[in-house]
């Protein structure tokens, strides 16, 4: 089950994100679909559209199955999935 404490040990695809703040502000205020993750990007569908977006300048607010939301810095996230998923992170209280 994905909680606040271990979403970052689980696939973001599938999940409902929206941008919070962003250094390329265009993108503050975008919602949607997380549909692809790569190292350096998560790419949203938004409405009909797709639109790719930088981990690194970012602050993700992802909606978590249960209904509950976790704000993360897309800096903590950048890595290929499949090597986040292995890395430790310190807990999160």
């Amino acid at each position: 089950m994905i909680t606040p404490q271990n979403v970052f040990r689980h696939e973001l695809i599938g999940l409902t994100v929206e941008i919070t703040d962003s250094s390329h502000k265009p993108f503050v205020g975008m919602k949607g679909t997380v549909i692809d993750e790569t190292r350096n990007t998560i790419t949203v569908e938004t409405n009909d559209t797709e639109k790719m977006i930088p981990k690194d300048n970012v602050i993700f607010l992802f909606t978590l199955p249960d209904g509950s939301q976790v704000s993360i810095d897309g800096k903590v996230i950048v890595a290929r999935p499949e090597d986040r998923i292995k890395k430790k992170f310190k807990k999160i209280r």
